[in-house]
């Protein structure tokens, strides 16, 4: 890592190491790794002992040319015009120097430690203070006990304001990681399982972790993660938050999803703030609001800091390595850009040995912390060490310092926009080329223009059709009908919480999963609504307990081991649903069997009759009308005897999807919304069918080819073409849930609004279809199912129900969620 110059003779001393000093030198990079040489003249090298001995990395480094190194003792080789610092502990001398530079300075730190979330809040306060401060911060996730020193090497005169993050993986490791940090600011993140394993308990691992605050002016954390800490914290001033307790310095006590955004209201400095946050998953809410906690800790204005962490951007933390046209490999880093991380990425790319030519595509590094000149002369001196063969430089800054790139070929353009129109001109083939940069540069254009044009498969779920259909069986209820919404099986292959986010913004009353597993991650991300199970396995129960979830309960030995459970927890009055078996034979009590029941229910206290439930076997059929009122019957009847036995009323379901709108008098207290809420209801008559298709599965074509007549296509040489004619290959086969039975003509896709049967047989990853009467070429889109071929059409071309359709989509193929 680039830092501050010293002299060989001030590290010794400050190290403590002996030794002659055999040459002069000064030192202003940090190595721990010889693959990664960069200004050798300058660089320092130390030794570590780790999976490999350093030590035996020295010739490596010397013959690269670097001639300072930190040891635990001098090689029995000649180095000739070498200095070999001599110390008892590498690492220690290594973080003795780091702790030594991080006291030249006095600017604001700092210090982030927990259990998740460090790199990601990092990073966004780092977006977030950008405007204000000239900011050092750990490159990537640099935490580690050699990561953290080569982060703290960064600092220079110019900063105002270091981020830094410190993970720790057993005891005893973080008063070293505090001593560089030196956080005058202390943020505590998520208390989670990470690392675990190498403490004795999660108290010693908190413990451990609060060491690094045990110097810091101010500790901001989750008062409800540490409130069995509290006597613990070393901290003599506190910002708390939380979501469940008032007595907090920002209490957040509503939260709402708009437009994909979570809305979230808090008390703070008894007022009512608010902040949108661009994300919706539970780890990037949290996130978030100890990034709100910080800046109002800070003293910035609540107004700004909504404004700011609206327009937060995702972190990306890796590179993304993909195929580019013209025989070219793109690593695309489009979206940051500061000399840190283009260390990082320029060792990436010295990796990369598909292609002779390296390229670099760099745009202007702002808040570096350097002067421009100096900034300049330091990229160049990286890309000189990194051996790069092209350089196209994009900013008025960059551009200004070109004499200082010593390289043959190289291009300067004073902004994205005037690459792009020469882009053409620039001939790239068969190179690995490097895009990296600054977000406002808008690099992902030329990422785009670089990349071969690849159509995932992907599955695009309209949430304002899926909200839509929710509110059509809304007004076919009666009054006061509750809604349950069925999202299990990956809510009908369409998602797991994208969809549940949806469903508890438009306040629905339930929810239900197949099994505890799915309702965890329901609940872990950030879904309040009750859930109920549906298949509970006893093995579970301490989960389900946990996370607030509601069994189904069908049969007597179920019972006994939930009660049995309940008991030992010493749990009472815990919400269950009973399953009453009226005729689908599969799960539930039976009708002889409700007055042992009820018998039952009387003498115990451990549960809570929350619903009595149970489920039509053909509502949809009219030729099935009579079993169906039978079943009716013999839920009313069960639920009577049920009701007088507890002395208590409970919610009453039956109806599902088809039973909405066909069987009104069904509706009862509740309804449970299934595969009605994608868009599918044969149930449906034709003049009430305001129901949109939600989902869309589309792919692309891999190639075209000409086939003769007679030619077989694909596996066992099953397909045909009658007459000369042409096929498309198509990226879908049945790992992605395009089963083989659409095989040999049977299934049909829509490409160019045309309707194009299969050829030969499914094959794993793609099939084939035939367009001999189509105008296409490679990449077009193909549509399987959407609102022009909807599920209930591929469902018939197979003989089977819409439901194995849309479950049987991988969980590979990508979903996109549109709302407007």
């Amino acid at each position: 890592m680039l830092s501050s110059l010293y002299s060989i003779k001030e590290v010794k001393q400050i190290i403590n190491a002996h030794g002659p000093i055999i040459r002069e030198a000064t030192v202003s990079v940090l190595l721990t790794d010889s693959r990664r040489i960069l200004n050798a003249a300058e660089a320092l090298f130390f030794a570590l002992n780790g999976r490999r001995d350093g030590h035996d990395f020295i010739p490596e480094a010397y013959n690269a040319g670097v001639r300072s190194f930190v040891v635990t003792h001098e090689p029995a080789e000649r180095y000739s015009g070498s200095n070999f610092l001599v110390v008892d502990n590498v690492l220690h001398a290594l973080q003795m120097l780091a702790a030594y530079h991080r006291n030249q300075f006095n600017l604001q730190v700092i210090g982030i430690t927990g259990s998740n979330g460090k790199t990601i809040i990092k990073e966004w306060l780092y977006q977030l203070m950008l405007p204000d401060k000239n900011i050092v911060r750990n490159p990537k996730s640099y935490n580690s006990q050699v990561g953290v020193p080569l982060s703290v090497w960064q600092i220079n005169k110019d900063h105002d304001l270091g981020i830094f993050e410190a993970g720790i993986s057993t005891v005893n490791e973080m008063e070293d990681l505090e001593k560089m940090i030196k956080p005058q600011i202390g943020i505590f993140t998520h208390v989670g399982s990470a690392h675990d394993e190498g403490f004795a308990n999660r108290r010693e691992k908190v413990l451990e972790k609060l060491k690094l605050f045990k110097h810091t002016e101010l500790l901001i954390y989750n008062y409800d993660q540490l409130l069995d800490y509290k006597k613990d914290i070393p901290t003599p001033k506190k910002f708390t938050w939380s979501q469940t307790h008032k007595e907090v310095d920002l209490y957040v006590f509503s939260e709402t999803v708009i437009a994909k955004k979570f809305y979230l209201r808090a008390k703070y400095q008894r007022r009512e703030i608010e902040c949108l946050i661009p994300f919706l998953d539970n780890a990037s809410v949290e996130n978030a609001i100890v990034c709100w906690a910080t800046m109002l800790a800070m003293g910035y204005d609540p107004a700004e800091v909504d404004r700011r962490i609206e327009h937060l951007t995702a972190v990306s933390m890796r590179l993304e390595l993909k195929t580019g046209t013209n025989d070219c490999t793109i690593i695309d880093d489009s979206y940051n850009s500061d000399i840190q991380s283009l260390e990082i990425a320029l060792d990436f790319l010295s990796q990369q040995n598909q292609h002779q030519t390296k390229t670099l595509i760099l745009s202007d590094i702002f808040q570096s912390g350097l002067q421009q000149n100096q900034l300049y002369k330091q990229v160049a001196d990286m890309v000189k060490a990194k051996k790069i063969d092209k350089l196209i430089g994009v900013g008025e800054a960059i551009s200004a310092h070109q004499e200082y790139f010593d390289i043959l070929k190289k291009h300067f353009y004073p902004d994205t926009q005037t690459l792009l129109k020469q882009l053409g001109s620039l001939e790239f083939s068969g190179e690995t080329i490097l895009i990296k940069g600054s977000r406002s540069f808008e690099f992902e254009r030329i990422s785009k223009a670089l990349s071969e044009k690849a159509h995932e498969t992907l599955m695009e779920i309209n949430l304002n059709a899926m909200i839509d259909n929710l509110n059509f069986y809304r007004s076919k209820l009666l009054p006061g009908v509750k809604v349950m919404v069925m999202v299990k099986a990956f809510s009908y292959g369409s998602g797991t919480f994208e969809i549940a986010n949806v469903l508890q913004y438009a306040k629905v009353d339930y929810l239900a999963v197949a099994y505890v597993d799915e309702g965890v991650a329901l609940r872990e991300s950030g879904i309040k609504l009750p859930i109920m199970v549906l298949n509970t396995e006893p093995s579970a129960f301490d989960k389900m307990v946990e996370h607030d979830l509601e069994p189904e309960i069908y049969s007597f030995n179920l019972l006994d081991e939930f009660v049995k459970f309940a008991y030992q927890q010493n749990i009472t009055n815990y919400p269950v649903h009973l399953k009453i078996d009226t005729g689908m034979h599969r799960l539930g009590f039976e009708g002889f069997e409700i007055e042992t029941l009820c018998d039952f229910l009387e003498e115990i206290k451990y549960i809570k009759v929350k619903s009595v439930f149970s489920h039509l076997v053909a509502s949809d059929a009219p030729a099935h009308d009579a079993f169906t009122l039978q079943q009716m019957k013999r839920f009313e009847k069960a639920y009577l005897q049920i009701e007088e036995a507890l002395g208590y009323k409970f919610i009453r379901h039956i109806a599902n999807t088809s039973a909405i709108i066909r069987w009104p008098m069904a509706q009862y207290d509740m309804v449970r919304l299934g595969i009605g809420l994608y868009g599918i209801d044969a149930a449906v008559p034709d003049h009430l069918n305001r129901l949109q298709t939600v989902a869309t599965l589309k792919t692309s074509i891999s190639q075209v080819k000409k086939i003769p007549a007679g030619e077989t296509v694909g596996y066992n040489r099953s397909g045909k073409l009658a007459k000369d004619g042409k096929i498309a290959t198509v990226r879908i086969g049945y790992a992605d849930g395009y089963l083989r039975a659409f095989g040999n003509g049977v299934g049909k896709m829509i490409v160019k609004g045309v309707s194009a049967p299969t050829v030969g047989n499914i094959a794993m990853d793609m099939c084939m279809i035939d367009v001999s009467d189509i105008d296409v070429k490679d990449g077009d889109e193909v549509i399987i199912f959407s609102d022009r071929q909807g599920i209930e059409a591929m469902a018939k071309q197979i003989n089977t129900i819409p439901y194995e359709i849309l479950t049987n989509i991988s969980q590979r193929v990508k979903r996109v969620y549109f709302y407007e």
